[in-house]
Order: C-alpha cells, then structure tokens, then sequence
C-alpha cells in the first residue's frame, strides 16, 4: 500500500512485496524481517506489542511460508486503525536467470517459407543460434511473438506456419518457450488504452497458432507485453487466460511509471529496485528486465553486470532481454551486427557467475 495520512502508516514491507533470503535473516522458523512504520498511541503486530518511540515503530515478524499475512493494528484515542499486509517468502530462492527476446516474427516466417527444404527448425540460423548458446552455457531462452508480420516484409502471418516441425518444438520446450507478445510490430504501446475483449481476442490469436505448430508443451503462464505497456483491463484479460506473470522495465520517464503496464508510481518505485512484486488483488507477478542487451555497448555489458550483481535485492533473479531485429539483417536500421556477441557476452556472464537457468512458470518464479 501507498503512504496514507493516517495514525497508522507500515512503510516496510509494503503488500505484495516479495521477500527472499536477502531481505531478513534466516533461522531455523522462517526469514525474519523488519516491519516498520509510523504510529500514534499503541501498536500491535501480529498480535505482539511494539514500542512507539517518537512516532515510529520498529519490530520484526517471521514469515514461515510461501504467503504470509502480517497485521498491524494501531490505537490512540479510541481509534482503531489496521493494515493486514500479504507478503510472499520465496524461501527455495536461489540465483536464476531467464533470457527472453521480443518482437519475434522473422525466424517463423523463415521456417515457414522453407518447409519443403528444412529437416529441422534448426536449420534456420536464428534457432540455431540460440540452440549454441543452451549446448555451451546452459541458457534456456523464452520467444514472445507477433501473430504478422506488418513491419517489413509484410506478407506472413502465424497461420502460415508449418506444423511440420511440431515434434521437434515439444522436443526441445525444456529450453525453448513461445507465448504472445503483441498482433504486429506497429503501432506503438498498442494495449495502454485496450479494453478487454480486444487484449483477449489478440492474445487467444496468438495462443492457438503457438499451440497448433508448436505444442502446448511450448507455452509459458509469464510473458511480455509489446511495450510493457497495458490497461488493467487488459491484464486481467490476460491473467483469465492462464497467464500469472508479466515482466517489465518498470522505469520513470516524465515523471510517470514507463514500461510499467497499469501500476501507479508508487509500485514502479518499489519495482525498479526490486526482482519480483505480486499485485495480491490481481494475482499477477510482475519481474524486472535487468538488461535490455540491445542497448548497452558489447565493452559494457560485463561492467553493467558486474554492478548488477552488488546489489542482492536485483540480482537474485537476472532476467536478461533482446529483441528480435537487431540480430536481423532483414530490419536494417535496427540491425547490429555484433548483437550474437553481446547475448553471447551476457549469457557467458551469467553462467560463470553461478545463475541457473529456469523458466518462471516452474515452481515460485522459477525456483
């Protein structure tokens, strides 16, 4: 919850938060972690009192399972002011990392147009690109896809995809997982005024091609939406289709939450330094990008990671981004050519510093 002009205001934890090992101490019953807040008269927490010391309260709970509800209760002059707080204890935490690309379109449309030639979905170099970097470093890769492709060819749709290759999809969804990301490329941010039915109809569009050629075996419940930008409206479309987490910049930009999807600026805040938050009312995850691969510098990436890592409360879960152009020579403008360097680069730093690699839909965000 946000600051409130109230007797009784919890500044940490806030509800929703997520907690692991590095926000408290872990004993024997569970991770115990500070509560803390400003208060007149008495204060109780989860049915304990605690001392107000000039308006301020300090004191510690232990959260001893996966969701946890704290209480705090003030009273003063015959007021009674209460906030029950739900705050998840992610306690098989460990360092993980994800790597997802978006914007994807070229590469099933190059398999598609190929069919007659390919044996394999790998016969097509982008797959097999990313293919290497599993066999090498471990790396499990997640693709959000268009349904057409408007941007530059402008002649493919997802129902032009072979089914051909489907068992071979299956075969290698244990690394490999497709989920919607948007109908096309422009316009811009096109779900930050949808409605409902419109996000529904376009993310079912997308689901059934994805399941038709590639499988249910290749779905995921986490994705990416073109932009990060969404109505509430349209994420509860979303979390009514099977989805449970979406990920984001979570970033200010004049001053309002950027690549943020509906939160207000409070929850942005709380996100940017943070892995992971739930929406409880919503029942929806939302994780951070870590690094947008795409606009940091091949001599930069290391650094930046390096960095990253020194901040245990971002660094827990890596969850690592490029989109699909800029390893593209069809896009032009947007094309790098030493783009397989840095997610090379990426992907190398991550598996030698100790991260493994998951899919958030496997167990509490990929734990």
């Amino acid at each position: 919850m946000s600051a409130k002009k109230t007797p009784l205001t919890v500044e940490t934890p806030i509800h929703g938060m997520i907690c692991n090992r590095h926000d408290g101490d872990t004993t024997p019953s569970g991770l115990r972690i500070p509560v803390t807040g400003r208060a007149s008269g008495r204060v109780i927490v989860s049915g304990q009192p605690v001392p107000v010391n000039n308006g301020r309260f300090a004191t510690t709970v232990t959260l001893k399972q996966d969701v946890n509800e704290i209480v705090v209760v003030a009273e003063s002059n015959g007021r009674r002011d209460e906030e029950r707080l739900t705050v998840l204890y992610d306690q098989r935490s460990f360092p993980r990392a994800r790597f997802s690309l978006d914007d994807n379109i070229l590469f099933l449309r190059d398999i598609a147009r190929n069919a007659g030639d390919y044996r394999s979905i790998f016969d097509n170099w982008f797959l097999d690109f990313f293919r290497t970097m599993h066999r090498r470093y471990g790396a499990r890769f997640h693709f959000n896809i268009y349904f057409e492709d408007v941007y530059f060819f402008k002649d493919f749709t997802l129902e032009k995809m072979t089914d051909k290759f489907k068992s071979e999809w299956r075969e290698n969804a244990d690394w490999m997982r497709l989920t919607f990301h948007a109908m096309r490329d422009q316009p811009a941010k096109p779900y930050i005024n949808t409605d409902y039915a419109t996000m529904k109809r376009d993310c079912t569009k997308v689901t059934e091609q994805i399941v038709r050629f590639a499988g249910e075996e290749s779905l995921s419940n986490y994705t990416t939406v073109h932009w990060g930008e969404c109505t509430l409206a349209g994420c509860r479309a979303l979390h009514d289709l099977g989805f449970r987490g979406l990920v984001g910049y979570f970033e200010e930009l004049d001053g309002k939450p950027f690549v943020s999807y509906y939160l207000d600026s409070f929850h942005q805040k709380h996100l940017f330094g943070r892995d992971y938050w739930k929406d409880i009312s919503e029942d929806l995850i939302f994780v951070k990008h870590d690094m947008v691969v795409n606009n940091v510098k091949l001599g930069d990436i290391v650094p930046r990671l390096d960095s990253l890592a020194a901040d245990p409360h971002r660094s827990e879960i890596l969850e690592l981004l490029i989109h699909e152009q800029y390893l593209q020579k069809e896009y032009g403008e947007h094309y790098e050519p030493d783009a397989r360097e840095r997610v090379e680069t990426a992907v190398r730093w991550a598996a030698e510093h100790g991260y493994r690699w998951v899919f958030y839909d496997e167990g509490f965000v990929g734990a």
